[in-house]
């Protein structure tokens, strides 16, 4: 089995527990606070890469539908076939909202279409990163932003307790490393900014992931980490061949 179907069996397994409601109700705070610094317009194309069960998928589809620009369009993408059902039966609602089967490592969409594209607590899962970003610069448009808001990484030691706890390999790295990575893939305007968690905390923290409420706050004092960054005036080719 290769490392995405073990991710894959995971995050079925996660959309049968109901995690995806539990991902929302922990990531919600930091979710809308990069929704805002993303500055979405009605008429925009917006990826929601790693989708789950579609909760930001449909908060993006509300802030770009329709308006002087066009009828925006949001496609949500996950590995998990389960969680896209989750997805698809939560936004018979939304008519520009698809959601699509496939892999962050080889996203089944055209070149150079998405204005922008988001990312929430998934891009440490993907076993190669690197093959990653590469597709994102492929489906992005010229000038095309991506946002991807991570909980796990160096600089937030507490989070690192996570890494021996979860059932599937993640990447560790440090904002700087995630940053010199970003770079390396031709992206311009690169920026890390820290997203505080501002959700009120109990007064005694019964969970197993911290010791106290103040390892809790502190947690959320220090933030998730939001990378950012722009392709460039530059079209994608497409490959000789793709098969999704």
């Amino acid at each position: 089995m290769t490392p995405e179907e073990k991710l894959r069996d995971e995050f079925n397994r996660w959309a049968e527990a109901g995690r995806g409601e539990e991902m929302e109700h922990h990531h919600r705070d930091i979710t809308e606070k990069t929704i805002r610094l993303m500055e979405l317009r009605p008429g925009e194309r917006v990826l929601d890469l790693s989708c789950g069960t579609g909760w930001a998928t449909r908060i993006l589809a509300r802030l770009v539908g329709e308006g002087p620009h066009g009828f925006g369009q949001v496609v949500g993408v996950d590995l998990s076939d389960e969680m896209i059902r989750h997805a698809r039966a939560a936004s018979k609602d939304f008519e520009n909202v698809m959601y699509v089967w496939g892999s962050a490592q080889q996203i089944p969409w055209e070149e150079n279409f998405f204005d922008k594209a988001l990312s929430v607590e998934a891009f440490y899962y993907y076993p190669d990163q690197e093959r990653t970003l590469a597709e994102l610069f492929r489906v992005l448009a010229p000038h095309g932003l991506f946002f991807i808001l991570i909980n796990l990484y160096k600089d937030n030691p507490y989070s690192l307790r996570w890494v021996e706890e979860l059932k599937v390999p993640v990447h560790v790295r440090s904002e700087e490393e995630y940053v010199q990575l970003l770079k390396a893939h031709a992206f311009e305007d690169v920026r890390a900014i820290r997203i505080p968690d501002d959700t009120p905390t109990p007064e005694e923290y019964t969970g197993k992931w911290f010791k106290n409420a103040a390892e809790l706050r502190e947690f959320k004092r220090i933030g998730a980490l939001l990378l950012t960054g722009r392709k460039p005036d530059v079209r994608s080719m497409a490959p000789a061949h793709q098969i999704y």
